[in-house]
Formats: C-alpha cells, structure tokens, sequence
C-alpha cells in the first residue's frame, strides 16, 4: 500500500485551528490501527522558531532529537502520543537556506535558480522525505498561514503540483475555513468561504474536504450551498462548532465522520472502528472533578497564553489524573514586590515559576520562590525557573549576597548559574543551546525518585546555562539537595528541599513530554502536593 497525504490549509483568518484540525483526523486514523504522523510547513523565514520571542509566536517547542519547532507540534505528540523530529517541521527560512547552500555548491549546474522548479521542489521533497521513510500510512502536513498570504504561495503551488503528480486515491485537501455569525441579521455567513475556496482554487488547488470552524452548527441549506459553490461532495462539508476544550475534537470530528470520508477517499477498508476508551476516560475526568487548586504561573510572557502553552496542557493532563480542576492564574514576575506579594501569591495552592531568557522579571520570580519556601508553598521551578530557585537560596539560606546567573550579570561575585561549558565558544545563537532528550539519573530516597518511581529517566532540555558545580557542596549541606544529574556531564538537573513539603526544580522541561493519556509525573506530584495544601489551609482555617 502507498503512502497517503492529506494536506491541510487554511482559510478567511488565522487561528481557526489547523492544527488541533490536523491532530484530530490523526487521531481518529491511527485509532483504526493505520501509522501516521503530522508535519508542519510555515512560512516565516526564519530557520527555526529557536530565536523568536514568545511574543511572535508563542512557546519553541522541542523535540526529542532536538529541534526547535512550532507549537503545533506539540499538539500532534499530545493527541497521538508518538514523537516528532526535525522533519515534521519545516519553514521558508529552511527551504530557502537549502536551495541557497545547493546554488554555492554548484548543483544546479549553472541554471537560474527560481521559485519554480527550485524552490518547490525542495518543498516536494521535505513533504515526501516522511513518506520515503516507510513508516507511515498516512501522512498529514499542515500548512501555515492563511491562503492568499504572499509567504504561504509556494507551499500551496507545491501542493497543486503533488495534486497532480499523485493519483487521485493518495493525495486528499482539507480546507478549514471561518463560517462568521452576524448577529445584527442573525445568520451565518457563507460568503467568505465562498472567496477563501475561490483563491484556493485559483492557485490550482481543489479542496476535498471543507471543515467549517463556526459559533452556531450548519443548517442543511447552509452545506448544501457550500458544497455546491465550493466544490465539494455534500458529505465533505463538515462542522466544527466551537468546543469546551480541544480534546473533546476528535470525537466531534467522529460525530462528523471525517475518518470515514478520508478512508473511502483512499480506498481503505476492513478497518477497525476507533478505540478512543482511554480517550474518553480522560475526557470523563476532565469534565467531572471533585477538587480544584489555584496554581500560580510566575513568568514574564503571561499576557500570552501560547507562551506557555505546553505548561497549561500539562496541568491539564495532570488535574484530570487527580480528579481536580486546576485553575491557572498568571502572575507577571515583573511586577511582584515586597509590599504586594503577599496580595499575589497567598490565595495560591501551589507556585511554577516558568522557563525563560533574559534578566526581564527575574526579581520578581526570585521573591515568589523565597515566599514559597518561606511559607511551604508548593514549588516547581522549570530551567530558568529552577536557576532562580538556586539564586535565591544562595542569597537567602547560605548568605552569598548578590548571588546571581552569569546569563544577566557577568560581574556577579557569585555565579551560581554560569555559562555551559561547550558554550562559550558559541557565537551563533540558532539551534546551538543544549536540545533535546538527555537521560538523568536520580538519587534514590529523593522526591524526583518518588515521583518518577526509577533511577534513570529522560527529558528534554533547552538551554545555555547550568548549576555552577563549585557551589553543590555549599547548596547540599545548607540542605538543597541536588537529587538528579546527568550521567555523563555531571550537569545538575534537579534540586529539592528535604525540608520542604514540596519544592523541586528541574533544569529539563518536562512539560514537553505530557499527554493526556500519559500525564507527566512531576506535574501530577505537584498537583497533588497543591491538593494537599489546600486541605491543610481548610483544616487550619
């Protein structure tokens, strides 16, 4: 059997949901036993999200093999819970820098190089790089940005032109579109995805599928017309109404019998119906918890909740295995004080300070750590988060004032979080940080090794700066006790308090392994320690 692609794009706005569109139909498919797995082409120019600020475009995510990629694939490793790698992301900057480095070499033997063929055949070649693999039965690739976009023209020309190099029954196009409601004449409007289909369509490509995002379902009248202008079997228009939470998709989606289409569209059959059980029970607790804990998310991009969006999911992952709703209260670290922490924080059940760069709201985060340990808080620092953790117990317990990292005070008189060593010769700043998947042992008796249950476990990391060895002996006898480390460097990678009911902070990010169906162990500790410090806060009060 060949390898199938399903192609997704995007239509009237951005932000309908591609990707949760794109990991949704993944799902469903590899419920029915097929292997699939999702890439994402955008089309910025840079190489690799690795040097934008959150701001632009929400968290970096990595993979296991190191990648610095898009959020989205997040998203595909939370809903299939299988990983993803440098190919499943792919941007303009990539694509670009390929074709350019090919030209200096001389391979193009003297021909002017262009977007077409050039360009998207290096494109072709990326969407089918998976497919070579021999792993998959279906492969799905979202395309980013809106069609009509400047910068999305040569991934949607590369799609028009697999359409016609592939047959019929291996190549399939999903057009997720905004369906708005006006409330003035109380209809929904069909009218922009009537032009959205129109340029797609004028760019060589005929949608398959059309998923309409939208506020109020779709009257029969309504799919009939759609179909009708757009192109597309009655059957292919599909409602996607908004949901109480993206996890609840794929079973919309089912409702919709999306998978069906897709699978008669390829010729699939004697296939198992989905098994989404443990789906479902995740689902269940999600919608049904008998506790709830505040926790607060200290960091310095919280206006942005994409930021931290591997963070959020986790702690959504980890409430439904508690049975508990955990509600997630940003705090800016850059504007915690003395006189106003207690306002901030006391209402809290349980503090993460999160990962990050920069010196922006480092005091802030360093506060909220002292009156976590000082009050018996509940505390889980990630990276950055973990780094402050030490600074502030360098100051505060074992009296080295102005303790600092070196990443923002070259000068400090005790760098307590200095450069890496293979570090400090880098002058690139792209995809040179310490990524991905490393293993770290842990101190048996410790809380890491409570939490995990083993001696040895693996977690992904990104970052420059580490634990200065110099200072563990003066960090363990004042009772900060470095429980986890890497097997070959000796780089710290986790730290506790023995005389703390719960604080941990971990040099990795462990957020980034999460899934609904397999939450990740430090998040469901904390979630409970939160729990337990609320009952005590009840009992007290």
């Amino acid at each position: 059997m060949s390898t199938k692609y399903v192609f997704v794009t995007g239509g009237v706005t951005s932000s309908l949901g591609k990707g949760i569109i794109s990991a949704s139909l993944a799902k469903l498919l590899q419920s029915r036993n097929l292997k699939v797995t999702i890439q994402k082409l955008d089309p910025y120019l840079n190489v690799d999200p690795g040097t934008l600020n959150p701001y632009e475009h929400g968290e970096c995510y990595v993979t296991e093999d190191g990648a610095e990629t898009d959020l989205d694939l997040g998203h595909y490793e939370r809903f299939l819970g299988t990983y993803t790698s440098k190919a499943n992301n792919v941007t303009t900057g990539r694509i670009y820098r390929s074709v350019i480095d090919k030209e200096r070499q001389g391979a193009f033997l003297g021909k002017t190089v262009q977007i077409i063929p050039h360009i998207t055949d290096e494109i072709k070649r990326r969407i089918f790089l998976l497919g070579k693999s021999g792993k998959y039965d279906v492969i799905i690739t979202e395309i980013g940005g809106t069609v009509g976009d400047i910068e999305s023209l040569p991934f949607v020309e590369a799609v028009r032109q697999i359409q016609w190099e592939l047959p019929d029954e291996d190549c399939l196009v999903i057009h997720l579109t905004l369906i708005p409601y006006l409330s003035a004449a109380k209809e929904l409007k069909t009218k922009p995805t009537q032009h959205s289909v129109k340029q797609l369509q004028q760019n060589g490509v005929q949608p398959d599928i059309l998923i309409c995002r939208t506020e109020h379902s779709l009257t029969p009248e309504i799919r009939k017309k759609l179909a009708l202008f757009c192109n597309v079997k009655p059957n292919a228009v599909i409602e996607s109404i908004d949901a109480d939470t993206i996890y609840r998709v794929p079973l919309m989606m089912k409702e919709e019998k999306l998978d069906e289409i897709v699978m008669e569209n390829f010729g699939f059959s004697g296939l198992p119906e989905p098994d989404l059980g443990r789906w479902t029970a995740f689902l269940d607790k999600l919608s049904h918890p008998s506790k709830t804990v505040n926790i607060g998310l200290v960091g310095k991009y919280v206006e942005l909740q994409d930021a931290y969006k591997s963070i959020l999911e986790s702690f959504i992952h980890a409430g439904a295995a508690n049975d508990c709703k955990v509600k997630v209260i940003p705090v800016h670290s850059e504007f915690i004080t003395d006189e106003n922490i207690e306002d901030k924080l006391s209402g809290m059940d349980g503090i993460l300070v999160a990962p990050g760069f920069g010196e922006r709201g480092l005091e802030g985060k360093i506060k909220a750590i002292r009156y976590a340990r000082e009050h018996s808080m509940p505390f889980f620092g990630i990276c950055l988060g973990m780094q402050m953790a030490v600074v502030e117990f360098a100051r505060n317990v074992l009296g080295l004032e102005g303790a600092m990292s070196a990443e923002v005070e070259s000068t400090t008189p005790y760098p307590v979080i200095d450069l890496m060593e293979d570090q400090k010769t880098t002058t690139i700043k792209g995809g040179t940080m310490r990524l991905g998947a490393y293993q770290c042992i842990l101190e048996e008796g410790s809380l890491a090794y409570r939490i995990y249950g083993k001696k040895m476990i693996s977690e992904r990391h990104r970052h420059r700066y580490e634990l200065n060895n110099e200072y563990v002996e003066a960090l363990n006898s004042h009772g900060m006790r470095t429980s986890g480390r890497n097997p070959d460097t000796g780089l710290v990678e986790i730290v506790e308090l023995d005389s703390h009911p719960f604080f941990i902070g971990v040099q990795f990010h462990p957020e980034f392994k999460s899934t609904p169906e397999h939450p990740q162990p430090v998040f469901v500790a904390f979630v409970k320690a939160a729990m337990q410090y609320r009952e005590s806060k009840s009992a007290e009060g």
